[in-house]
């Protein structure tokens, strides 16, 4: 799932748009749609900070993450 790899390249730390680009193999306009779906729904915190934006995940990001890979650790163990 692509938003899971754009909230697990976030997880360990914030990251501006290019190291999030090579973290997650997207081209430059399908990871800006999944940015802004993500930043909409508060998943994902955009920052300003000296050296340009910075996105970071937010604590309904990681709560979504952790979620996911709950669901997804099920999934896997039961075969489904």
């Amino acid at each position: 799932m692509i938003v899971a790899d754009i909230l697990a390249a976030l997880q360990s730390k914030e990251m501006r748009f290019t190291h999030l680009l090579y973290k997650s193999n997207l081209s430059h306009a399908r990871l800006k749609e999944y940015l802004d779906e993500l930043l909409a729904k508060k998943m994902v915190l955009e920052v300003d900070t000296k050296d340009g934006k910075r996105y970071q995940l937010t604590d309904e990001g990681a709560k979504f993450y952790t979620e996911y890979r709950r669901v997804n650790e099920f999934v896997k163990t039961f075969g489904l």
